[in-house]
């Protein structure tokens, strides 16, 4: 792959990891209501879901996807009803900001990371990205080396933007002000959640 090919990719990569939505809710909610280190496990084990989808992609799902609608439909809806479930504990979290705090309990490490994988790994519109992206770069003659840095410069770029928000979120005094309104954010977190797994599954 040439140089202007690969930043050629790089650009689009980074506005795809850039682009608003329910990954990003993730890593917020986990700085803000965990710590620095959650938001960052939850944006690196994102990473590890984009490198599945990408390689996936790469390597032939996208053109099975594309051809058995059944099988697109149900990682649709199975996504749809991820992102549901994420909106509707963020909302119960919010009608009961307290509990939590009162209890001393912290989601672990392991935790984080999970939700920031299973955000991705049920994210079936990467694996439209991905076609659409890839596309312009596969070729019949395309040798493994240049398929490993397609796959590896789309998960790097995902997880280092991930980690970068989760840094700026972690600052002290914008910290401390996104937890006197953690009952706001998790509010609109679960809303915004639950309305975009909503728009998932519209036609």
């Amino acid at each position: 792959m040439s140089l202007m090919l690969w930043l050629s990719l790089l650009l689009i990569c980074m506005l795809g990891a850039m682009s608003p939505g329910p990954s990003l809710a993730v890593v917020l909610r986990q700085t803000v209501s965990n710590g620095r280190g959650h938001g960052i496990a939850a944006g690196c084990a994102h990473a590890i879901g984009v490198a599945v989808w990408a390689a996936a992609t790469v390597w032939g799902l996208a053109l099975l996807v594309s051809r058995h609608e059944l099988i697109y439909t149900m990682i649709t809806w199975a996504g749809a009803a991820y992102l549901a479930w994420l909106g509707f504990n963020a909302l119960r979290y919010a009608a009961t900001p307290d509990l939590k705090a009162e209890s001393g309990k912290q989601e672990s490490y392991g935790q984080a990371a999970r939700s920031g994988l299973l955000i991705s790994l049920m994210n079936p519109k990467l694996a439209v990205f991905f076609t659409a992206l890839f596309s312009q770069f596969v070729s019949v003659d395309q040798g493994l080396e240049a398929q490993l840095i397609m796959v590896l410069t789309a998960a790097i770029v995902d997880g280092l933007w991930y980690t970068l928000v989760a840094l700026l979120f972690s600052q002290a005094n914008l910290l401390a002000w996104l937890r006197r309104h953690v009952k706001r954010i998790e509010q609109l977190t679960g809303v915004v959640l639950i309305g975009l797994a909503v728009r998932v599954v519209m036609p």
